[in-house]
């Protein structure tokens, strides 16, 4: 990020480009060992460095010293990407010495981005890079998780940071090669997970806890009133929130979780257009999370969303701690919530064995050792091949006798060409065993059951929709949301409006549903994003007509 970083780090600005930059800002003289912004900051600004040199430090610890990461001088700019998220500053920076700076505050940062593509290109690649250097070195310090692999909650809190790649660093207190004692300063092992957040110690902490410390939750405003609100930040949300955005709604996305659906726990996928190598869902809902930030959406996760109240005028969204959010619009992607197998202990083992997500934490969890996949569609094909790759003995588990009845056939044929991976057709799970992990699974199929090792299971049999919250919103017998020419009953709002309901949109007037959640919808990532962005064209329809009768 500094002297000896690269052109990513520390791009050469052009003089059109410094003077384009510059319109932006607002100057400041400074002074030797002026504070610009110190970690911990709710909100800070981008600094142009015009005249003498800025530091970045990664503040004292308690268990070590102020770090220096980079000096930044003349014609540079300091800042990374918690200046598009939202997140509280986690490093500190200070001018060495009398200089001439200037502040772009986020509004006019979000304001330069919209107007100049150029260096919008260059500060999203930039402030991204940056994020990535700081991933990997003494900064990650600032976020300490301290946690078990084998433990469901750790591993919750290891993949919301993750998701969000946060800069933190992960210490299990499992690892027998850990090089020191990670017990001793006033925290125990009932305490895992245990965030430490600029040194102080958040105990059995959840992602929810996190997210208020760092900045990234909800913060409930009485006075703002978006054009959109989404909720789900799968595929679907993504787009929708994307394609809002950029043509100018007012646009927040909500999550239960973190931003990526259950694409994000996909370890590749072979058939999204445009990638002909293939594509992580971490891959995909990381620049997907990039290009909503880069449009202005503002993303709130853990956010989980309990009640819509539907009203004439703003619709209101009760989130789980009480806050509410106000929008004009709403569409639902909120997907689909796992299934798991109705067998003695199933509970006690998720999360320490069981898994409903084969992404790259996953598998680097499990690397080869055996393992099970239970599913006969894409998700789990993909997971067995993933595996297979991190040196897995993989059993592929289907009830089906024929492999390629719900999978796509280049999935078939690799997983048939890989001596990794077992397929065992027309069998299912019949019995769990071990002690505080999984350790064996039984196997029922066409000779009779066989216990096998498998020190975790792979569950992708399918899901439900993740519609318990939405009552008012007509669904079919499974809890499908019905959309467009599908709504069946139509109330006295749809009299009043005198249109039917618009493509996408529910039996609510000005809400929506995309993606899994949508009764019909084709289930695939493709296909989710496409009806995502689509819905869009549905809210400016709807937001129109609200004009109009305004």
């Amino acid at each position: 990020m500094g002297h000896h970083a690269g052109e990513k780090i520390t791009p050469e600005l052009t003089d059109a480009q410094w003077d384009r930059l510059r319109g932006y800002g607002t100057p400041q003289q400074t002074d030797a060992g002026q504070v610009l912004f110190r970690a911990g900051d709710r909100s800070y600004d981008l600094i142009l460095v015009e005249t003498g040199e800025v530091e970045v430090v990664r503040e004292a610890l308690w268990w070590t010293e102020e770090e220096q990461l980079a000096v930044l001088g003349p014609r540079t700019f300091v800042g990374e990407l918690g200046l598009l998220n939202g997140q509280r500053a986690f490093l500190t920076a200070r001018a060495m010495g009398p200089g001439r700076i200037l502040r772009i505050d986020h509004d006019s940062l979000q304001r330069m981005m919209a107007e100049d593509d150029e260096l919008c290109d260059l500060m999203l690649r930039t402030l991204w890079a940056r994020r990535e250097m700081l991933r990997q070195g003494p900064a990650a310090w600032t976020l300490k998780i301290v946690g078990s692999s084998s433990s469901a909650e750790s591993t919750a809190l290891r993949r919301y940071a993750e998701r969000l790649e946060l800069v933190h660093t992960f210490v299990d207190v499992d690892d027998p090669n850990l090089d020191h004692n990670v017990w001793g300063h006033g925290y125990t092992r009932e305490d895992i997970p245990i965030a430490i957040v600029q040194g102080e110690i958040v105990r059995n902490a959840t992602p929810g806890q996190l997210a208020e410390l760092l900045g990234l939750a909800y913060a409930s405003e009485d006075d703002i009133e978006f054009d959109l609100a989404v909720v789900g930040a799968g595929p679907a949300g993504l787009a929708a929130a994307i394609y809002g955005a950029s043509e100018g709604l007012r646009t927040v996305l909500l999550d239960a979780v973190a931003p990526g659906g259950q694409s994000a726990t996909t370890s590749r996928i072979e058939n999204y257009l445009g990638f002909p190598f293939g594509v992580s869902g971490d891959a995909l809902t990381s620049q997907a999370s990039l290009q909503a930030f880069k449009f202005g959406v503002r993303i709130a996760a853990p956010c989980p969303v309990v009640r819509l109240d539907a009203e004439t005028g703003v619709h209101r969204l009760l989130l789980a701690d009480g806050k509410i959010v106000r929008a004009r619009a709403v569409v639902v992607t909120t997907g689909v919530a796992y299934r798991g197998l109705p067998l003695d202990r199933w509970d006690e083992f998720e999360g320490h064995g069981i898994h409903h997500a084969a992404s790259e934490l996953e598998l680097r969890q499990v690397a080869g050792e055996d393992v099970v996949v239970v599913g006969g569609a894409n998700s789990a094909g993909q997971a067995a091949l993933g595996l297979a790759g991190k040196g897995c003995h993989v059993r592929l588990v289907i009830r089906s006798g024929d492999m390629s009845e719900r999978m796509s056939s280049y999935l078939v044929d690799r997983i048939r060409d890989d001596s990794r991976i077992e397929v065992r057709t027309a069998t299912e799970v019949a019995g769990l065993h071990g002690g505080d992990r999984l350790e064996r699974v039984t196997l029922r199929g066409p000779a009779g059951e066989e216990v096998v090792d498998g020190t975790a299971l792979f569950c992708f049999i399918g899901a439900v929709p993740a519609t318990d919250w939405l009552v008012d919103l007509e669904r079919d017998p499974t809890g499908f949301v019905h959309t467009g020419a599908d709504v069946l009953a139509l109330g006295d709002d749809w009299r009043e409006l005198d249109r039917m309901p618009l493509p996408f949109e529910t039996s609510v007037p000005r809400v929506f549903a995309a993606g899994d959640v949508r009764r019909g919808s084709m289930k695939r990532v493709a296909a989710a994003v496409g009806e995502g962005s689509s819905a869009v064209a549905s809210v400016h329809r709807a937001l129109a007509a609200m004009e109009v009768f305004a």
